[in-house]
C-alpha cells in the first residue's frame, strides 16, 4: 500500500494490547506514548510523521478525556516536530514505521533527550525489493541494517542524552549500499557535506545500484581464489615503469586475472569479518570500495586508510591496471605489447623443435649475421624456448625496451626462426611488433622429408 498521508487512514485502537490486531494506533495516557502498528492501511512501510500529527490533533479535539492531558507535538514544520510534555512514542517498532520526518524528545528545560534525523536517499536501488542499506553512525561501532528494503527514508537516531543511555552520534554518519552482483555505493554525510554535526532534521544523499557486469561468479568461488589484502602505517614502495611510489593497502592478486581480483576483493567488503588493520579493529563491510572498473580498465581508489597497490596481477592485465598513489596522481605500467606465434598443425608430432625471435635490425645489429640480438619479454627473459606446442604466448615491453639503444614507444621489427629435426624444414619469417595485444604471427614450415640420423 502507498504511503499513508491522510489521518483518515489511522484508525484509534480499543485496547493497547488489541493496538496490532484491532487498527493501528493507541494513544496511553498514563504512560504518554504513542504506539503504531502495522494494521489494516498502515503496512510495514509508510505512514507520515505529519498524518500521525494531524490525526493525534483531531483526537484531542474529539475526545473528552484527551483534552485533559497536555498536547504531544509542538509542529516546527510538516516534517520537523518537537515531543513535549514528556511524550514520547512506544517503542522502536513505532519509530520505524514513520517516513517523511524527524523530531527531538524535549524535556521540562527544553533541552534534548533524544534526536532523530531523516535519512533520505536520492536515487534507485537495483532491486528495490531485497537491495538492503546499512549505516555506520561511529568509527569504532558495527553497522546497523535500514529496516527497509527500498530507497531510504527512515527516521536515525543520532543523539541520547545522560537519562537515555548517554549516546552522541551526531558526528559520524556513513551509509552503505553493498549487494553481490551489483555495483556498491557509499557517502559520508558530515564530510561529503562540510557539515560539524548532525541535528533532528532531514539529510537527503545520493546513493544506488546497478547491475555488475564485472561480477560474474558467486562468492564461494571468488573466495577460493585466495586473493588477500594487508595493511600498512607505513607506506611501502612498489616501482612502476622506472619510477617508486607509495601505497598503504596491497592486494596480493595470487596470479588471478583483474576481473578475479575485483571480484575477490568486492565479496570480502560485504563481510563481517574483523580486518585488525591498524590499532584498532575494522570490519571489511565498512571499509572504503578500494577497486573500480572503467570499462575493462581496472583502476585503484583512494581510501581513508591510505591508496592502494596490487601485487602478483596476471602479466596480461598490464596495460589495463591503473593505480592512484600518496600523491593522488594515476600510474600506469609502461605498455606491454603481447600476442602469440603460430605454428603447423601436427606439430607436436615432433618432440625436437625450437624457436628464435631476433630484431631485424637494432642499432648496429642486424638479422643474418653474429651480432642479432634476442629479443626479450616483458620480464627481460629471451624470446626463445624448446616447446611441444602449436601455438606459444608471449610480451614484449613496448614503452620499455631499450636493448642495443632500441628507441623505445616505437614498432619493432622482427625476425622469428623455427627449426626441427625430423617432422619440418627450418622457417623464417619476418613481422613487426605494435602497440597492440594482438600481435599474433604465424610460421608454416614445409614437410621435413631428408633429414637423417641413422642409429
Amino acid at each position: 500500500m502507498a504511503k499513508i498521508i491522510d489521518p483518515d487512514n489511522l484508525v484509534r485502537s480499543t485496547t493497547k494490547v488489541n493496538c496490532w490486531t484491532n487498527w493501528n494506533i493507541w494513544i496511553d495516557t498514563p504512560t504518554k506514548k504513542i504506539m503504531l502498528r502495522s494494521f489494516w492501511s498502515l503496512t510495514t512501510d509508510w505512514v507520515t510523521l505529519q498524518a500521525v500529527y494531524s490525526f493525534i490533533k483531531e483526537e484531542w479535539k474529539d475526545d473528552s478525556i484527551l483534552i485533559k492531558f497536555p498536547f504531544p507535538f509542538i509542529s516546527i514544520t510538516n516534517e520537523s516536530f518537537e515531543l513535549i510534555n514528556w511524550w514520547d512514542f512506544e517503542d522502536t517498532t513505532s519509530k520505524n514505521l514513520l517516513r517523511d520526518g524527524w523530531w527531538a524528545l524535549k524535556d521540562w528545560a527544553w533541552l534534548s533527550q533524544e534526536e532523530y534525523a531523516n535519512i533520505t536517499t536520492l536515487g534507485s536501488f537495483n532491486n528495490a525489493g531485497t537491495d538492503l542499506a546499512y549505516v555506520l553512525q561511529s568509527a569504532v561501532w558495527t553497522p546497523t541494517d535500514i529496516v527497509l528494503t527500498w530507497p531510504v527514508n527512515q527516521a536515525v537516531k543520532i543523539y541520547w542524552d545522560a537519562t537515555h543511555w548517554n549516546f552522541d552520534y551526531r558526528w559520524f554518519f556513513k551509509i552503505f549500499l553493498r549487494e553481490q552482483a551489483k555495483t556498491y555505493d557509499s557517502y559520508d554525510l558530515l564530510t561529503a557535506q562540510n557539515i560539524a554535526s548532525l541535528t533532528y532534521k532531514k539529510y537527503a544523499m545520493p546513493l544506488s545500484n546497478a547491475t555488475d557486469l564485472k561480477v560474474t561468479e558467486n562468492d564461494i568461488t571468488v573466495d577460493a581464489y585466495w586473493v588477500t589484502i594487508t595493511w600498512y602505517w607505513v607506506p611501502q614502495v612498489r616501482s612502476i615503469g622506472w619510477s617508486n611510489y607509495n601505497f598503504n593497502i596491497i592486494i596480493n592478486g595470487n596470479n588471478k586475472t583483474a576481473e578475479q581480483i575485483y571480484m575477490s576483493v568486492q565479496s570480502k567488503l560485504r563481510k563481517a569479518t574483523d580486518i585488525d588493520n591498524w590499532a584498532w579493529s575494522e570490519r571489511w563491510d565498512i571499509s572504503d570500495a578500494m577497486l573500480q572498473f572503467v570499462w575493462d580498465t581496472l583502476k585503484t581508489k583512494y581510501t581513508t586508510d591510505g591508496w592502494v597497490y596490487i601485487d602478483n596481477f596476471q602479466t596480461a592485465d598490464t596495460n589495463r591496471l591503473v593505480f592512484v598513489d600518496n600523491t593522488w596522481s594515476e600510474r600506469t605500467f609502461p605498455f606491454v605489447a603481447s600476442g602469440s606465434l603460430n605454428f603447423n598443425d601436427n606439430l607436436v608430432n615432433d618432440t625436437d623443435w625450437k624457436y628464435w625471435m631476433f630484431f631485424t635490425s637494432v642499432w648496429t645489429n642486424n638479422f643474418w649475421d653474429t651480432d642479432a640480438i634476442i629479443v626479450n619479454n616483458s620480464t627481460w627473459t629471451p624470446i626463445t624456448w624448446s616447446i611441444n606446442s602449436n601455438s606459444v604466448s608471449f610480451d614484449f615491453d613496448y614503452d620499455g625496451n631499450v636493448q642495443w639503444w632500441r628507441t623505445a614507444w616505437t614498432n619493432a621489427d622482427v625476425t622469428i626462426v623455427a627449426i626441427w629435426l625430423d617432422k619440418w624444414q627450418y622457417v623464417v619469417a619476418t613481422w613487426t611488433i605494435t602497440r597492440s595485444n594482438a600481435n599474433n604471427f604465424t610460421l608454416t614450415s614445409a614437410l621435413e622429408r631428408n633429414y637423417s640420423n641413422p642409429i
